[in-house]
This record gives C-alpha cells, structure tokens and sequence, in this order.
C-alpha cells in the first residue's frame, strides 16, 4: 500500500528473510552479525558491539565500506539516568570522526521512557540532530503521552533546520509546538471590563477569563469568581441551550485560567497543531435560522 518498511533484528536468518520480503532498511547490524550485510540489497544500520561506548564500531564500518553496503550510523541514544548524557557525548564522538556519514538517533528510547509530554523532548532532540548533521531518527508513538510524536517530529524539524541554517533561535517562528501553554495572552482590565458591562443593552452573556477569574456579563449584570460552579449557579439561566453553551464556554475560560492561556468566547482554545477549530455559535444560530426562514 505504499509503505516502506524496515526489520528490527539481529538474527541472520530474521534479517534475510524480510529483506528479501521487502525490507528496505536493517536495524541493526554490529560486529556480531556483520557477515550477514555482505550479501543484502539494502542500507543498515550500524552500531557499536557495547552500547555503551564505541567498541568495534570502526572496524565494522571498515567492513561495510569495503563491501559498498550503504549504512548510517546510530551511536545509541540512553534513557536519562542509564547514561544519557555519555551517549549524546557519543554522537558527538562519532560525528567528529566521520564528518560526512549519514546518522540516525532513535529519539523514542527518550519520548517514551519519560514522564513528560513528548512535544519538547522531541523538538529538543531535533535540534541536536539538526547542529550535528544527524539527517533520521527513529521514533514510536505507544505510550499515551507520545502519541503525537511523528507529527510532532516533523513540525519540529522544519522549525529547527530553519533555526539551524540561518543562525537564529527557534523562537517566535512556528507555534504548532507550543501545546500547553501560549506564547503570549493580554487582559482587558477591570476599567475595561466595568465599563462593557455598564454599556450593554443586550441578554447575551460575554465571557472572559483574567486576573485568576471568570468574568460573565449581559445587560442584566456582572458577576466574576473563581469557581465556575458557583458563579454558574448564581446567573439562574433557565433556557437548556443557552446553559449548555455558557457552561462550554465558562469551562473554556477555566481551563484557560488553570494554564495561562487566551481565552476569547466562542473561540477554540489553542493547542498548536493539535487545536481542533470550533464553529462560532452565534455563526451556527444564525445560518439554523436562515434555513427555517422561507
């Protein structure tokens, strides 16, 4: 169905078998089982015969370029706390030794071994990647917080390899990665706020979440506080619908308030790429008229 596909194994016999079912790429090969690259029809991956340092690597990569087997290279990134840091010091090793190798780096053994949301861990080890000349990685997206990773990585390095190339910071360039937090919110003021309030003419309700409240107000007044329910309870809105939709709203503006983001009603909330836009209620309203208008 148009998909490329790689084998995982060090086994020979595993290794033969999907390259010659249509593997395009071994992960991985070492000194261990080297011979077997001799006779593919594909590139490999190569890494170290320890992990943990450098062991044979060399030699190995003496071999395949001996044989003409195209490869990159993966030093093996560690999970933090079993020798992450002495890794990424390996891949600096590596890309000083061998200036024009190609290289991968297999950014899931951090993603999905961290309890943290994927997006920054990712953008940063793209951006290492990016410094070093590292052009693949290898990601997965299996536990709940890295489920996003490959659309993440792939915002990621156009943001990085933009940074990277032109010598500017990764900063105030794409917000598609800025998940939780937003970059910058305003507030109108309480001046601001009294004197709406004092103006409007109207039963529909305006929301709006700053200084750690909820603020609601139409014509028949102003009612502001930090607890949702209770502010909620006391603007005694009788009309099912219009309850739905100022408890979605007084929700949103919550939320907002809970992680410093911008609220504005009848807006979707921002989460960079993963943002799922909202149709405008009073859009909606009004084009459900039209069509019962004769």
């Amino acid at each position: 169905d148009g998909h490329r596909v790689a084998v995982d194994s060090f086994d020979p016999y595993e290794i033969e078998w999907a390259v010659g079912a249509g593997a395009e790429l071994v992960l991985s090969i070492h000194g261990k089982n080297i011979d077997v690259a001799r006779g593919l029809d594909c590139e490999v991956v190569v890494i170290p015969d320890d992990p943990r340092t450098l062991s044979g690597l060399d030699d190995t990569l003496s071999r395949l370029d001996d044989w003409k087997v195209p490869h990159r290279v993966d030093p093996v990134i560690e999970p933090i706390g079993f020798g992450f840091a002495k890794s990424l010091g390996r891949y600096l090793e590596v890309r000083e030794r061998y200036p024009d190798r190609a290289m991968l780096m297999g950014i899931g053994n951090i993603s999905e071994l961290t309890d943290v949301d994927s997006a920054g861990i990712n953008a940063l080890l793209i951006g290492f990647c990016a410094e070093l000349g590292i052009d693949s990685v290898l990601t997965t997206e299996v536990i709940g917080w890295a489920q996003s990773s490959v659309r993440e990585v792939a915002i990621a390095r156009k943001l990085m390899d933009y940074a990277v190339t032109r010598g500017v910071l990764p900063k105030h360039l794409d917000e598609d990665l800025i998940l939780l937090r937003d970059a910058e919110t305003s507030e109108y003021g309480q001046q601001t706020l009294d004197e709406l309030a004092a103006s409007i003419r109207d039963p529909n309700y305006r929301v709006f979440a700053e200084r750690g409240e909820v603020h609601v107000m139409n014509r028949d007044g102003y009612s502001r506080g930090d607890d949702v329910f209770d502010l909620f309870d006391g603007l005694d809105v009788k009309d099912p619908s219009h309850a739905f939709y100022l408890g979605y709203e007084m929700s949103k503006a919550w939320i907002a308030l809970q992680l410093d983001k911008q609220y504005h009603q009848d807006r979707a909330l921002r989460w960079g790429f993963l943002t799922r836009e909202e149709n405008s209620h009073f859009d909606t309203i009004k084009a459900r008229r039209q069509r019962r208008s004769p």
